[in-house]
Order: C-alpha cells, then sequence, then structure tokens
C-alpha cells in the first residue's frame, strides 16, 4: 500500500500543483511573520540590552504616561550629585531628552524618519553604553549638535550644516559640528545630540531638571544591590528600574508596533488557509472520483477501507510536507523582503541577522500538514467507503446525486443561529457584547453559507445562466448544465471566492459607514473656518499657537489641548480616558448639543462635560463631584457642569468624550501644548485671505497643516483608506488562491469528462465553442461565489455599522461603486481561470479522448 500511494502521488503530481501553491502561500505567511517579529525584536533587544544604565532614576509613573500631551516630566538634575555619593556607585550621568521634536533644515525641510519612528534631541555624553559614538567632527558646545549618520545621509547634510529644532520652549538654530554612527542596528530614530545646558534650557525648557537619571554601578554590585541602595537613598518618589526591567519596558513599548504587523501577516495566513481548504478539498474529491476503479481494484485485491483510507490521507500529508517546506523557504524570502521595506522606510534592519526560531518551522509544518491533513479527510472517507464492486463499474464515490438532507438541515441549523447572534448584536447596547455576537454571528453565517451552498447551487445558476442558451445556443445551455451537474463540487470551487469577497464586502461598509459618519459629525460639529494640526493629532509648541494669533485678520482663535486622566465615578468604576481643554469661546468654533448645562458650566474652574449616555450608564448627574487623578499624580475633584446629547461617546482612549476649560487642564497639567487651534476670520476678513496668511505664517512649521471642513474630511478619509488597502490587499491574496481552486477544478474536471469532450468534438462541436463552453461555465462560478459573498458580507456590513453605532458612528452606507466593480470583477476573475483548462481541452485528440479509460 506504501508503495502504491508513494505511485500514486508521483503520477498526480501536476494536478496537486495548484493545492500545493495555496498550502505554499499560507505556510509563507505564517513562517515570514513569525521570522520578521523575531528579528526586530531580537534587534531591539540587543539595542535595549546594550544601552540601558544600569539603574535608571526616571519620574514616578501615573496615569496616561504615554499618551501625547506635550508635557515633559523631569526629575531635578541635582540627584546626579546626591546619587552619586552612594556607596556602589561608579558614575552618574544627566539625561535631558525628548521625543517627537521636529527638525528642520535650511530649506525647512523636514529632517527625520517618516516611518512613524521618533526624532529625539537629547543630551551628549559618552559611555560604553552610548548608542552611537562620535565618527567625525567633535563633541557640541553651545548651538552645536551632532547628527546620526543615518539621517545626515538621508537628508544629505554634513558638518558646518545648521538645523533649526522646533522645541516646546521655542525654536532655536544649531549648527552641525559632528556626525554619530550607531554601534548596533539603527532602529530607524532620528538623533539630535546638543550639550547639556543647552538641551536642559532650550529643550525641555527647565535648566536644573532632567527627563532621567542613568547610573552606573561599581564592579562586583550587580543591578539589583545598586538600585535597592537608591532606594533607600530617594525612597519612593520616582521611579527606579534596573538594567534588565528597563529594556523591558522599552521592548513592551515596541510590542505593540510588533503585535499589529504580526496579526496582519497572521490574518493574511488565516484567509490563505480558509480559501485554501476549499481548493485541497475539491481536488481530492475530484481526484477521488477519477481514482475509482483503481481504489475499487486495491479494494478486490484485498485493500481494506482503513488502507484505503489511510493512503489517501498519506498523500495528503506529503503533498502538505512538500508544500510547508517550500512555503517556509518562502517565508524566509517573504522576511526578507519585509526587512528590505523597513529599510526602506527607515527602520535599518540586516538580513543576515534574520532570527529563524524553533517556534517558525513547528508553526510552518503544523500549519501546512494540519491543513491539509484536515482538508483531505472527507474525501478519505468516502473513497474508503467505495465497495469493489461499484468501482469495478466505474461508479463515481461522490456520487452526483446524493442527495444533500443533510447540508439543508445543518446549513439551516447554523444560519438560524448565526442571524439570532446578528439579531442580538443589532439590538445590544453595549459595545463588547455587542462585538462578541458580531464574532459569533460572522463565523457561524459563514459556516452556515459553506455547508448550505450547494443547495443554492441550482436556483441561482439557472437565473445566472438562464440567457445562455438564448446567446449562446447549445454552447450556452452544456456550460449551465456542466455547473449544475456537481452542486458540491460547484458550491465549493464558488466558497473560495465568496470568503475573500464576504470579508471584503462587509468592511467595504464598515468604511464607508465610518466616512458618511465622520463626514456628518464634522457637518455637525465644526464651526471654525480654519482648524490648524498635527497631521498625526501630536501636540505643537506654543510658538505656533502665537503665530496664529498674530495672522492679519483672524478673529476668534480657540485652543484644544489633551488631558490624560482617571475619574472614579458614582457606580465604582475608575476609568481612564483623555479630556480635551479649550478656551472659553469654545461655542464659536464648535456647534455643541447640550442636555443639560451650557458652554459656560462645561468650561468653568473645576469642571467637567461628559456625554450623556456615558454618563446615564455610570449614574453621573449634574452637580456630581468626581475625583480625578491627572499625570504626575495630582489630584482634583470634579464638577459635572454638563451634559452633551451628541451622539459621540469618545472612542477609544477617549471614553466620556470629556472636555473642560483650558485653565482647568493648565492647573492640573502645567506646561502642556496644543493639539488643536481653531480659526475664525475676523469680521471684514475673507477666508480665502486668511487661509494665505496662516498658511505663510506657519510655512517654518511643516509639522502643522490648515484645514477647512473639507481637507479634514479628506484627512479622516485617508486614515480610514489605511484600512481599506488592507482589505484590498486581503481580497488580492485570496482572489489569487481563488483563481487557483478554479482553474483546478476546470482543469480535473476536463480529465475526467475527456471522453465526453472527445464526443463532442467527433458529433462537431468546434474548438472554438469547446473553449466558450469552459469560460461560460468558468464565469458562472465565480460569478455565483461573488454574489453569494456580496450578499453575506453585506449582512456582516449591517451588523458592524451597528456596533459603530454604539460609539456614535451611526451612519450606514453601502458602497455601490465597489459592488459593482467586484460583481465585474468576478466576470473578469472567471474568464482568466479558464484560459488555461480551455486551451487544454482544446488541444485534445479527439480519437485518444474517446478511448480514454
Amino acid at each position: 500500500m506504501l508503495r502504491a500511494t508513494l505511485r500514486s502521488f508521483f503520477a498526480h503530481k501536476g494536478r496537486l500543483l495548484l493545492s500545493m501553491l495555496a498550502i505554499v502561500l499560507s505556510v509563507a505567511f505564517v513562517s515570514g511573520s513569525l521570522i520578521f517579529s523575531d528579528t526586530v525584536s531580537r534587534t531591539f533587544d540587543r539595542l535595549f540590552a546594550s544601552t540601558s544604565a544600569d539603574v535608571t532614576i526616571a519620574p514616578k509613573e501615573g496615569v496616561g504616561e504615554s499618551l501625547p500631551t506635550g508635557v515633559v516630566r523631569t526629575v531635578p538634575a541635582s540627584l546626579a550629585d546626591r546619587v552619586g555619593a552612594i556607596d556602589g556607585v561608579a558614575g552618574t550621568h544627566v539625561d535631558a531628552a525628548v521625543e517627537n521634536i521636529t527638525v528642520v533644515d535650511d530649506r525647512n525641510e523636514p529632517v527625520g524618519p517618516t516611518s512613524g519612528a521618533p526624532t529625539i534631541a537629547t543630551n551628549w555624553y559618552v559611555t560604553d553604553r552610548s548608542p552611537v559614538k562620535l565618527t567625525s567632527g567633535r563633541a557640541p558646545r553651545g548651538g552645536e549638535a551632532l547628527l546620526d549618520r543615518n539621517t545626515a545621509d538621508k537628508a544629505k547634510l554634513g558638518i558646518g550644516d545648521t538645523l533649526t529644532l522646533l522645541a516646546q520652549p521655542g525654536s532655536f538654530r544649531v549648527e552641525i559640528v559632528g556626525i554619530a554612527t550607531f554601534r548596533t542596528t539603527n532602529p530607524g530614530a532620528a538623533l539630535v545630540f546638543l550639550d547639556t545646558p543647552t538641551a536642559q534650557a532650550k529643550v525641555l525648557g527647565k535648566p536644573g531638571e532632567a527627563t532621567s537619571i542613568s547610573v552606573d554601578a561599581a564592579e562586583g554590585v550587580s543591578d539589583d544591590t545598586l538600585k535597592q541602595r537608591v532606594a533607600a537613598e530617594l525612597g519612593d518618589a520616582y521611579d527606579l528600574k534596573t538594567a534588565d526591567e528597563q529594556a523591558e519596558s522599552d521592548a513592551a513599548q515596541l510590542g505593540g508596533f510588533l503585535d499589529v504587523i504580526k496579526w496582519v501577516m497572521l490574518g493574511f495566513a488565516g484567509v490563505a488557509v480558509l480559501v485554501g481548504i476549499f481548493l485541497i478539498v475539491n481536488t481530492f474529491s475530484m481526484l477521488i472520483a477519477q481514482r475509482t476503479r483503481e481504489l475499487g481494484l486495491l479494494r478486490a485485491l484485498g485493500a481494506d477501507r482503513r488502507q484505503v483510507r489511510r493512503s489517501v490521507l498519506t498523500e495528503a500529508v506529503l503533498l502538505g510536507l512538500v508544500g510547508s517546506t517550500l512555503g517556509l523557504a518562502a517565508g524566509v524570502g517573504l522576511a526578507a523582503g519585509l526587512i528590505a521595506l523597513m529599510s526602506a522606510f527607515g527602520m535599518n534592519l540586516s538580513a543576515a541577522e534574520m532570527v529563524v526560531g524553533p517556534a517558525t518551522p513547528v508553526s510552518a509544518y503544523a500549519v501546512g500538514l494540519g491543513v491539509t491533513f484536515l482538508a483531505a479527510y472527507l474525501p478519505a472517507r468516502r473513497a474508503a467507503r467505495v465497495s469493489p464492486m461499484a468501482a469495478l463499474v466505474d461508479a463515481e464515490v461522490q456520487g452526483v446525486g446524493r442527495p444533500l438532507k443533510v447540508r439543508a438541515v445543518a446549513g439551516s441549523l447554523m444560519a438560524a443561529a448565526g442571524a439570532a447572534a446578528l439579531a442580538g448584536c443589532a439590538v445590544s447596547d453595549r459595545t463588547a457584547s455587542a462585538s462578541l455576537l458580531l464574532g459569533l454571528g460572522v463565523v457561524l453565517t459563514l459556516i452556515a453559507t459553506i455547508v448550505a451552498g450547494p443547495l443554492l447551487v441550482r436556483p441561482v445558476i439557472r437565473v445566472l445562466g438562464g440567457a445562455f442558451p438564448k446567446v449562446f445556443g447549445s454552447v450556452g445551455r452544456m456550460s449551465q448544465r456542466n455547473a449544475l451537474r456537481n452542486p458540491r463540487r460547484t458550491g465549493a470551487t464558488a466558497a473560495a471566492l465568496m470568503v475573500g469577497l464576504a470579508l471584503v464586502g462587509g468592511l467595504s461598509i464598515a468604511s464607508a459607514s465610518m466616512t458618511e459618519s465622520f463626514d456628518n459629525q464634522i457637518d455637525k460639529t465644526l464651526g471654525a473656518d480654519f482648524v490648524v494640526q498635527n497631521s498625526n493629532f501630536m501636540p505643537f509648541p506654543q510658538e505656533i499657537t502665537a503665530k496664529v494669533k498674530a495672522v492679519e485678520g483672524a478673529g476668534t482663535v480657540v485652543r484644544q489641548r489633551f488631558a490624560p486622566l482617571a475619574l472614579t465615578l458614582p457606580d465604582g468604576k475608575r476609568v481612564e480616558s483623555t479630556a480635551s481643554g479649550y478656551d472659553p469661546k469654545l461655542d464659536e468654533a464648535a456647534n455643541i448639543t447640550y442636555a443639560s448645562g451650557t458652554t459656560a458650566t462645561a468650561l468653568a474652574a473645576d469642571s467637567i462635560a461628559m456625554d450623556l449616555a456615558y454618563a446615564t450608564e455610570h449614574r453621573v448627574r449634574i452637580g456630581s463631584v468626581l475625583p480625578a487623578e491627572f499625570p504626575g499624580g495630582r489630584q482634583a475633584r470634579l464638577t459635572v457642569g454638563a451634559l452633551t446629547d451628541m451622539d459621540q461617546t469618545g472612542g477609544p482612549g477617549m471614553e466620556g468624550a470629556l472636555f473642560m476649560g483650558l485653565a482647568t487642564v493648565e492647573k492640573y497639567l502645567p506646561g502642556g501644548q496644543d493639539a488643536a487651534v481653531f480659526v475664525n476670520a475676523a469680521d471684514g476678513s475673507a477666508t480665502d485671505e486668511l487661509r494665505t496668511g496662516l498658511e505663510a505664517a506657519l510655512d517654518p512649521y511643516p509639522q502643522v497643516q490648515v484645514r477647512d471642513q473639507a481637507d479634514y474630511k479628506e484627512l479622516i478619509r485617508q486614515q480610514i483608506a489605511v484600512m481599506l488597502y488592507l482589505v484590498y490587499a486581503l481580497l488580492g491574496l485570496a482572489i489569487v488562491i481563488a483563481v487557483l481552486g478554479v482553474v483546478n477544478t476546470l482543469a480535473l474536471s476536463v480529465v475526467e469528462r475527456t471522453r465526453e469532450i472527445g464526443l463532442l468534438r467527433a458529433i462537431g462541436l468546434s474548438r472554438v465553442q469547446l473553449r466558450r463552453m469552459i469560460r461560460l461555465e468558468s464565469v458562472v462560478i465565480a460569478v455565483f461565489g461573488a454574489l453569494l459573498g456580496l450578499a453575506l458580507g453585506m449582512v456582516w456590513g449591517v451588523a458592524v455599522q451597528q456596533v459603530l453605532a454604539l460609539e456614535g458612528l451611526t451612519a450606514f452606507a453601502v458602497p455601490w461603486g465597489t459592488v459593482i466593480a467586484v460583481v465585474v470583477g468576478s466576470v473578469v476573475v472567471g474568464l482568466a481561470a479558464a484560459v488555461l483548462p480551455a486551451l487544454r481541452a482544446s488541444r485534445m485528440n479527439v480519437l485518444a479522448a474517446i478511448a480514454h479509460e
């Protein structure tokens, strides 16, 4: 049996090729994502471990420390001398570093990464743990700076060039007097080094302060021991971390970025696996049908059912083994491509340092072997049930006429359960439970559609191909009947395309609804002529706000500033959120509907406003006094002065749509930066002239842009489009594998119908007519899959919109352009998939085809 299995496998290797490609794609995405994330983790772990001080003294962590408020928290620089006197301390260093500073050259072009990595301005000192070394020039003094080599090369800067740093205290110019080169891999950040007094005064705006103190241990003193001694001296007023703890903390902050990439890649792998399963099931089902006589002979010669089943599964395992090996190799190539792509965006990773951990090959082979084994199991069971006598008369294993009652019952039950879950999602008033029901409903309705798909083949394809006989004559009639001949096969082939298009349909509706909702909210709430803000909503220096106020024609100017805080609510819950702070003339910049209170009461001293629905959920009323904690541990008691009714709950990180007066924010979070400035034209001033003046005044500050309502909507659309690009990439992958599935099904169908095709050719069917028949069959299957996918996707989209409505995004929109494009695209997919099978069929020798066994 083993020899027979191996001979069968190699005899049919051509027919298994396309199935193997699906396995290769699935395994490549799994292994590539793991290799890439492991490589990035190893690179940064090595960087953090080599640059972390033995003990680091930093401000005590509190609420919202990682959120962009523009407030730089510091410790007294004098701690360096105080700690330096502790037994076991070899040395101390003052750190004065600020991330996400804006640096421009003489051409006013930004100097720094565009990949999202930070631009860091820090003070220069040399230790064994310095991430860089001075390779040309000298150390900075006064108004001088060092620049890292990667940034200097990319921006074409060198010694003698000047830079402008747009820091919170104000902008200032420096001359480059040296170039520093990274000792390890450059993580993509841009580094500007200043002397310590300049960094303290002009970057922090706090002479005599530091962002942290680095402490070096004397020989023979462990980091833990040193930390204990420093803690004994300083108490618990500061946050102390050993080198290992600091490296772990830095790695944890990076983990969010890595998780996004990893889960996106694994999402692609999941789609490839799911769609590939249909391809493999179809392939093995058709191969077993074509080998009915061969399997029957094995049974007649003494092979029992278990041996036949084991033979088919062994072929599947061999297929999975070869596909997994090739997929693992392709994953290494994919990871190398991702590393090169990240290097192009500024994260300088080295393919020579690629990490292939033990989990990668284990996962690769688990996916490849597991998918093929599971996909081939049902066809193997069907093969084992064939009797020797039935096989010897060439009966098909699949049984084309086999009833679909079991599928009907199972599909109906799962569809009912899925519909109930989606209905529960639609009526739920809590986002968490609605999301859970949405996920359950999506899974159940997807499985129900796959299971019951063959039941829909005959009624739907009769409609889709109803015009074929009239338009294409007997060729059209035969193509329609070929698609109807085996509903299971047609359903499984169409399901591969259906999965991808269902995802696209659902997420396209979600993104269109989000866009429409944001457009409505902007129309409803934004009352200012212009908004000045950063493209990534990061805060900017007060100097920019001053420039805006000084522009001729500028009337009312309202500032917005973010304030992280933790509120203790009347229901006993402690929630962390981010509030917005505004100037008193907010009514002139925004249109706010109040259920209770006014703008004046909302912005009063030590007051706060929140969304009515959020307040009701947590038993908050007008006049409620809420204990609050701000960054740095500052405590406050805020009185609820107003409740808004804007259908806005704030979204993740902004729960409750909280806002307060800017004076209150400044009281508890002094020294912050503005996140946006709303500007109205003064009476008698034209908005066009005001925009020209604003853009001219802000030209030296490339980090901010001037936007009106239309620009603001476009910004939101661009951000939502990022999700759509991911959806379309998933669609592309699903279509590639689905096309492989249609090609595979048609190719095997041509082999299966060789004698039939020969007889048709013998009685006068031309090659052109034969190719047309196969193309029409392919198109009707592809359109059937597209319609199923779009119908399912629209149901999902409606449910997703109900979840979004709980977050205040109440509009519903269907992107009809996308829907029409998908249907037209499915016709193209069908035509493309039929090219090779139709060509092969038309080239058959008529006599050889008729004599085919």
